[in-house]
């Protein structure tokens, strides 16, 4: 059956103004489905059968539907196997460029829907950084080549005033040093990433459809991380940290407890830290999720802690409190990052960040406890819980850790 394609009114759509949108009717393989126009008529511009009559709009509506009949016949055989939904989304997405800033956005909100909003930090920084480099909210993905996005890298390098608005709608300024070769790196690889996602959403290799036919990232290289400083606190560090005085309640104190109850808990991150209620603390024992690889594992990567004596009463002042004091998980971070920003100072350690109490604990469960590398994967969470039960080594070493 052949696809046909007609402008008409539909009796039915009157709005309150008593005026009809003109929609363009697809049919294929029995099924139809309308396209909004902009155009607009009342019933005086329509006969007794709902025909439109004013010629100069008839004329733009036939060119409209030429054009779509053209693009319909540019699928040749495709045609056979596409459903009519299939057709009408093709025309849709043929008329006009991709927002890239509008898509980074949607897909932002898709992650936060479905709770994979692990790096949603990260892309929201992209998207503000493409807004400073452009100067507008409208930034089209052909505009994102090869060249931008060498003179894009320069721009995140260079030292500048970032201009921010508060969520009381007030502005701040941030004095930015550039980014150093790390960030520069994590920075163009989320760009990437969000990339690739609006090619997989936007092209479609099946029918031959493909809105984005460039990749910039072929011929513009992003640079290689440098080599990680290590990241590991000697056992003096750690009980340096743990005994610093502190004012009580501020930030800098909670940085300091969650940094200690994450080595005490394995290396616990922030955002785990951030979701976990109360109610997962049973008979003594902290069990979840852990947030980053949940959606990769078959075991949602399940992990049970016993409390120690030490955790015990930073598990008890802090845990399920967080959502209280802090409506998103990046105003968490944010005071968290502050927090720990103070406490170098305190206790004189450069550059240390909370993700350090992970690292640590990691080194001396191996270096001075002498625990095997499975051992040690197994307490980071980073070994199929259940794969771990299968095999006594490991199992003697979640007792070891875990109770």
């Amino acid at each position: 059956m052949a696809t046909t394609v007609k402008a008409l009114v539909l009796k039915h759509h009157e709005k309150a103004d008593g005026s009809f949108n003109v929609k363009i009717r697809i049919t294929h393989e029995g099924v139809s489905r309308y396209i909004e126009t902009g155009f607009h008529v009342s019933r005086k511009q329509l006969d007794e059968r709902f025909r439109i009559k004013p010629k100069t709009m008839l004329v733009e509506l036939d060119k409209t539907v030429s054009t779509y009949r053209q693009k319909i016949g540019e699928l040749n055989r495709k045609l056979t196997i596409m459903q009519c939904d299939d057709i009408v989304e093709y025309l849709k997405s043929s008329e006009t460029d991709i927002n890239f800033v509008a898509f980074a956005r949607s897909y932002i909100e898709e992650l936060i829907k479905t709770g994979k909003d692990g790096s949603i930090r990260s892309y929201k920084w992209v998207v503000r950084g493409l807004i400073d480099f452009f100067k507008r909210e409208v930034i089209y993905i052909t505009e994102i080549n090869a060249q931008m996005l060498n003179e894009y890298e320069q721009f995140l390098r260079t030292p500048r005033e970032i201009k921010r608005t508060h969520r009381n709608k007030k502005e701040f300024v941030i004095d930015s040093k550039g980014l150093s070769d790390s960030g520069v790196h994590n920075h163009m690889r989320d760009l990437r990433l969000l990339f690739n996602v609006a090619r997989s959403r936007y092209n479609d290799d099946d029918f031959d459809i493909i809105r984005i036919r460039h990749y910039p990232f072929k011929k513009y290289r992003i640079p290689i991380r440098p080599e990680t400083r290590k990241r590991n606190l000697s056992v003096q560090q750690i009980i340096k940290i743990r005994d610093c005085k502190l004012t009580p309640g501020d930030r800098t104190e909670l940085a300091r407890d969650l940094f200690m109850l994450s080595f005490y808990l394995c290396g616990t991150n922030a955002a785990d830290f951030y979701q976990i209620s109360k109610q997962q603390i049973n008979n003594g024992r902290i069990e979840f999720n852990r947030s980053k690889t949940k959606w990769k594992r078959k075991d949602n990567a399940f992990i049970s802690f016993k409390i120690t004596p030490e955790a015990e009463p930073l598990v008890e002042k802090y845990i399920g409190t967080f959502k209280e004091r802090f409506s998103t998980k990046e105003g968490f971070n944010t005071a968290l990052a502050n927090g720990m920003r103070h406490l170098r100072s305190i206790v004189e350690i450069d550059d240390i960040t909370f993700y350090w109490a992970r690292h640590s604990f990691a080194t001396i469960a191996r270096n001075v406890c002498r625990k095997s590398m499975d051992d040690v994967a197994l307490a980071l969470n980073h070994i199929d819980y259940r794969k771990g039960l299968d095999h006594c080594a490991e199992l003697r070493a979640l007792k070891a850790f875990w109770t």
